[in-house]
């Protein structure tokens, strides 16, 4: 009996903050999330969950391992890492995501490829995507996603991401599909410290949601963030630290009803 309340307010959960928590619907990566959960053209290892496309922009091979906890509750933390290797074709990536406890989780591995042409760059992904619920049984689906990131000059770019495409299913005998986003962005950099980016996200299953997002480079390696959505509403802070090879960011989210979310990523790179 307590499982299927759980389950009932765990859905319930679910809808009231527009599904945005499971590995599939979130935005990763702790810069992400400070910025408004961003997800077109923040070129970082994340970018294999966020947006495929941006991945070959990446200066050099990088790996970055992220925690998400939320309002205060274990089952809704995510864990995950990321990981964008350059080559002399284009940027292959590979992310482990999971989200959950043990009477429900959801885990999923994707493995892109992203290759920069000109002014564009454009990627291409696989999911395979697991849901597990304790006693009602597990589910498996492969996702397709595509994506891709243009310079319309050297202050501006624009992007866009869109992620199951062939609508995939929870299982195979499930009728419910997983959730297909549209997500579209246009980021200015007036300066080189500073950015700032506009997003249009659309899951088919609910009302668009518009992002704006700011990054302020104090120094070559100090980076202030914030971040607002529209549906549902929610404010977002962070920073970045970038000493040499390292990359540590945080980011605060802030949601009225519900209470607060916290979100941290520690990165590598390398030539």
């Amino acid at each position: 009996m307590k499982r299927l309340i759980f389950l009932g307010f765990f859905v319930w959960f679910s809808i009231s903050s527009k599904a945005q928590t499971d590995p599939l619907t979130q935005a990763h990566g702790a810069k992400s999330q400070s910025m408004g959960n961003l997800k077109v053209n923040l070129q970082d290892a994340w970018a294999i969950f966020n947006n495929i496309g941006g991945l070959d922009r990446i200066k050099s091979s990088q790996i970055s391992l992220g925690v998400d906890t939320r309002y205060g509750l274990k089952e809704l933390s995510t864990t995950g890492i990321a990981a964008g290797i350059k080559t002399d074709i284009g940027t292959f990536g590979v992310g482990l995501t999971r989200f959950g406890g043990k009477l429900f989780n959801q885990q999923m591995l994707g493995l892109g490829f992203s290759q920069k042409l000109g002014i564009a760059s454009f990627g291409v992904k696989v999911d395979w995507f697991q849901t597990q619920i304790q006693d009602f049984g597990t589910g498996n689906s492969f996702l397709l996603s595509l994506g891709g990131v243009a310079d319309l000059g050297p202050k501006l770019q624009i992007g866009g991401a869109f992620s199951n495409i062939n609508r995939a299913k929870i299982s195979k005998a499930s009728s419910d599909h997983l959730s297909t986003l549209i997500s579209m962005g246009l980021s200015y950099f007036p300066t080189s410290s500073l950015q700032v980016h506009l997003e249009a996200e659309k899951d088919i299953s609910y009302a668009p949601n518009i992002k704006l997002g700011l990054e302020y480079g104090l120094k070559e390696w100090i980076f202030l963030r914030t971040g607002i959505n529209s549906n549902p509403s929610k404010l977002f802070f962070g920073f970045g630290l970038n000493p040499g090879k390292f990359r540590f960011d945080y980011g605060l989210g802030q949601n009225n009803p519900l209470g607060s979310t916290n979100h941290v990523s520690f990165g590598y790179i390398w030539d």
